[in-house]
């Protein structure tokens, strides 16, 4: 079977020894070698996690397959604490202009829809960029690697949740979603990833309209409210505003408080 085309509900289904020896199979065509081997659960059942480390990076095996992407907003209701907190935002002025959050969702996160995707190894841990971002593409290509696509990013980080985070549709709002400490954004998610974990973080994918993971700390300097401090972790957003800024002018000298999450890809 072609690794590439592996699915990740074909991937659920193995026994843990037929995966793993899929996972060493992956670890062979890269020249790397298996680190982790181990199972969480995950929607409803147990998920199969690899780790394979090569030349000093560990990368992630992201399973893909016909998958759903999007944040569906017909099939989701904000709690009545992140209602009242984006309606404060909106009486100070921040909500890009929308009275109701759900509006403002859908400004900001990408629409359902589905996609086909090849399985890939992925950077575990996002990397600060050395360059400009249009110089990133070729320096990646020397090594074996390139950028994710936007899907890409998308579907590793949330693991086919479909909640608004990849831990579910609920943020702690008396917690800051930058920084050390604990709580979930700081745990490896489903496919093992240390991803969406600091508002702060903007990771660059192979699309120039999004970026992901975080807005570089635009909300939670701005004083924009506990929730939109929040909301540039959302598994689906896009942040089109940030993604302006970041490829603009004004983004081109800053390089270095960008980053990206290398892929290896498959065959």
């Amino acid at each position: 079977m072609s690794l590439a085309n592996l699915t990740l509900d074909r991937w659920r289904s193995l026994e843990p020894v037929a995966a793993e020896r899929l996972a060493h199979e992956a670890a062979g065509q890269v020249g790397g070698r298996v680190v982790l081997f181990d199972a969480v659960a995950h929607l409803g059942g147990p998920l199969h996690r690899v780790r394979i480390e090569r030349e000093g990076r560990e990368f992630a095996l992201v399973p893909g397959g016909t998958v759903r992407l999007g944040f569906d907003l017909d099939a989701w209701e904000p709690t009545p604490a992140q209602a009242a907190d984006y309606a404060a935002s909106v009486d100070e002025g921040y909500g890009y202009g929308h009275e109701d959050l759900k509006s403002y969702l859908a400004d900001v996160l990408s629409a359902p829809r589905t996609a086909t995707l090849a399985t890939v190894l992925m950077a575990v841990e996002d990397e600060a960029l050395t360059g400009a971002a249009a110089d990133v593409p070729a320096a990646l290509a020397a090594h074996g690697l390139r950028l994710p696509g936007a899907d890409e990013w998308e579907h590793a980080c949330g693991a086919g949740a479909g909640t608004l985070f990849r831990w579910g549709n609920e943020c702690p709002l008396d917690e800051p979603s930058y920084g050390g400490g604990a709580g979930p954004r700081h745990e490896p998610n489903a496919f093992g990833l240390h991803i969406a974990y600091d508002s702060y973080g903007t990771e660059l994918s192979a699309d120039p309209t999004r970026v992901h993971g975080g807005d570089g700390g635009e909300a939670v300097c701005g004083g924009y409210g506990d929730l939109l401090g929040w909301l540039p972790l959302a598994t689906a957003n896009r942040n089109p505003y940030a993604a302006e800024f970041t490829y603009g002018p004004d983004g081109e000298g800053m390089y270095e408080e960008f980053s990206t999450r290398p892929v290896l890809s498959l065959r």
